[in-house]
């Protein structure tokens, strides 16, 4: 495809988008019907519509409005603002490719970038994340501009990571190690991790940092029962094996998101354990209990930049009412003398700490360890080389 078929493709893309089918939906059927697009070509799409998602409210206003063609033209717009290029190029009215650009865009396009644009984040939330962030904020608004590094855990009781990165560069997946024993950056090559012997071998899984730094950080017993209760595809149970010989146990209120993991842990060679909600009762009690809660996912929107534009203040009161609801749930699993650990990947108070004041509040006998939130960003000298907001809290019984 030529590069102007390719933008063509993600204003279709972006206008079904818009409209209100979610973005993984789009791109597929688009797909589906141009068997002519090779795999650069549907990745290429798919970063100009990831990119568009990302910067929806600066590319509204580079591009002089908020249909799929404007957002299109706003985000081209500021990439090749210092390439010299004409962006006309792009726009060149030839079979599949866009329509030349009007006057009215001809004229946006020669003028000068504007001084400041706004955030690219729903405006609602700004006042709520200004006052728990402050003269941090702004740093971290830029980094949701712009794509997530992809990181990788090392199963540690298969691999080391020198072993692992030297694997992973017969299959072209280039890496650097973190600061965090057993993380690396994927520096190249991430679309083809999961057809490399590396993965399919379980050396190595798909995790972000931050995730990887709250797992590292939680107090895991030896020998001890481990329940991950909000398991969904086991990540976090197989990450927590990796480190210590558990008796691991997953559960979902969904059991249908735990289809994965049984693979995943023949895989990465742990035993898991799946329980349903009928059973959970009936159990020994757990050492850890593991709560990473249903949540807006903030954190991650570099990664899924369409859940943001979709997120909501009403979203927002019933995630924290299931949130409530997990944790009054799953304390009674906990043993005398365990550990109930409460997590989210957001950057939001309303979701993190809050929760946990709401439910010392009405819940006797507990008391708050510790506590942190990894910010966007953090973990790396190069803030846009570090991982996703996350948040964590330990409890015990007082």
């Amino acid at each position: 495809m030529r590069p102007d078929a390719r933008v063509e493709a993600a204003i279709i893309c972006l206008e079904q988008i818009l409209s209100g089918m979610a973005a993984e939906q789009a791109l597929t059927r688009w797909a589906r019907g141009a068997r002519y697009a090779g795999s650069g070509d549907r990745a290429a799409v798919r970063d100009h519509v990831y990119d568009a998602l990302r910067q929806k409210r600066s590319a509204a206003i580079l591009g002089g409005g908020e249909d799929a063609r404007a957002l299109m033209l706003g985000v081209l717009r500021a990439q090749m603002a210092d390439t010299g290029r004409d962006i006309g190029s792009l726009f060149s009215g030839e079979t599949h490719g866009p329509d030349p650009l009007g006057p009215a865009e001809r004229a946006l396009v020669d003028a000068p970038l504007p001084a400041t644009l706004p955030a690219d984040l729903p405006e609602w939330l700004l006042p709520m994340l200004n006052t728990q962030y402050g003269a941090d904020l702004p740093s971290m608004l830029d980094l949701l501009r712009y794509r997530a590094p992809v990181f990788l855990r090392v199963n540690l009781s298969k691999s080391t990571p020198d072993q692992a990165r030297a694997q992973l560069l017969v299959d072209g997946v280039e890496t650097l190690p973190c600061v965090l024993p057993g993380a690396l950056r994927v520096t190249q090559g991430a679309r083809r991790i999961s057809n490399s012997r590396a993965y399919q071998d379980g050396l190595v899984e798909l995790q972000d940092l931050s995730s990887q730094s709250a797992i590292a950080a939680l107090p895991l017993p030896e020998n001890g029962r481990i329940l991950d209760y909000c398991a969904g595809g086991g990540g976090k149970t197989l990450a927590m094996a990796a480190q210590i010989r558990a008796r691991f146990y997953a559960h979902d209120a969904n059991p249908d998101r735990m289809s994965d993991l049984p693979e995943r842990a023949q895989r990465a060679g742990v035993v898991v354990q799946q329980i349903k909600t009928a059973d959970l009762p009936s159990e020994q009690r757990f050492d850890l209990v593991l709560c990473d809660v249903p949540c807006s996912g903030s954190g991650t929107w570099r990664r899924d930049p369409d859940a943001k534009w979709r997120f909501d203040a009403a979203a927002l009161n019933r995630l924290n009412a299931t949130q409530d609801s997990i944790l009054d749930a799953a304390a009674p699993l906990v043993a005398q003398d365990g550990v109930l650990a409460y997590a989210t990947c957001s950057l939001l108070r309303e979701e993190n700490d809050a929760r946990i004041e709401s439910f010392l509040g009405r819940t006797s006998g507990w008391k708050l360890v510790s506590s942190r939130q990894w910010r966007l960003g953090e973990g790396a000298e190069q803030p846009q080389n570090g991982g996703d907001g996350f948040f964590v809290a330990h409890l015990t019984r007082e």
